[in-house]
This record gives C-alpha cells, structure tokens and sequence, in this order.
C-alpha cells in the first residue's frame, strides 16, 4: 500500500506556516481542521489561509507541509495512523466516541492512500478552495524520480526514518 508522507523540499514551511510538520511524517488531506462549524475558511488570514489553501496534515505533529510525496507503508503504520487520527478527532474536534472518531480516521486514511496511485516517490502538492459546494481540493502531481547520477531535489529533505 502506498501512503502520503511529509517533505521539505527548502525551509519555507518553517517560515510559513505556525504548526509545521516534521519531514517523514505519514500525511492526510486535512480539510477536516477548516470543515467544523466554528472555522470559516473565507475569513482566514496568515498562516492559517496559507495551510487552508496549500498544505497537507502530518498525522505525527498535526502541522503543515506544502509537500508530500508517494512512500510505502506497511498495515501496521497503517493502522497506526488511523489511531492516532481517530486519537486527534476525540480530544481536537470533539468525535462523539472512539467509534465514530474510528470511522471518520479510517476515511481520512483511505482518502489520503487514494491519493497515492503513482508511482512511489512522486511528489504532491495540494490546492484548497471554498466555493458555493463547500471545501474543494485539487491535487498537483510531479512525476517520480528520473534516474540519474544526483538524487532528485525532493529527497534532499526526507527523513529515511
């Protein structure tokens, strides 16, 4: 299976955006942080319009990258990263209980891998809107890696951990 996982190509997210996320982190969408009835998207500013339109969610630090790129995953960081969503949906954004957190981490989950069918180091990037439908996401690809004698500039800041 193939999952999203956080990248920095340069440091601009640390400069960017207040909670950053740490390279090699398992990544989500996360449009749910803009989709609760206390955030309106179309009255962000700073940092928070900035990861509104362009950036991705760790599921380790729940901050922001511009970037992610296609990796494998084994079933148990998959399962892994539903626990902890599911952990974030009940002491975040108020799941009613562990099942219902379970369900909505398991979507998350299953949107973010839906994302990855390319092949394994292409880059992602995403770009958020609101309009009259509510929240839309379209998604950037850059195609892997080609062979070379340098490694391309989109592994220079991931973490192989």
């Amino acid at each position: 299976m193939k999952f999203p996982k956080t990248i920095q190509l340069d440091a601009s997210d640390q400069y960017i955006f207040d909670n950053v996320a740490r390279p090699g982190e398992w990544a989500v969408s996360g449009a749910f942080a803009f989709a609760g009835q206390d955030v309106d998207p179309g009255a962000l500013e700073g940092a928070e319009e900035i990861a509104f339109a362009t950036a991705f969610m760790g599921t380790g630090s729940f901050g922001w990258s511009t970037f992610v790129i296609v990796k494998a995953i084994d079933p148990a960081a998959y399962e892994a990263v539903i626990e902890t969503l599911a952990e974030h949906f009940l002491s975040h954004y108020d799941a009613p209980n562990r099942q219902a957190a379970l369900e909505a981490a398991r979507q998350e989950a299953e949107f973010a891998a839906g994302l990855c069918d390319h092949p394994i180091d292409t880059l992602l990037g995403i770009e958020r809107s609101l309009d009259e439908d509510g929240i839309t996401e379209q998604f950037r690809i850059v195609e892997g890696k080609k062979e070379s004698a340098h490694r391309t500039s989109w592994e220079l800041g991931e973490d192989k951990g």
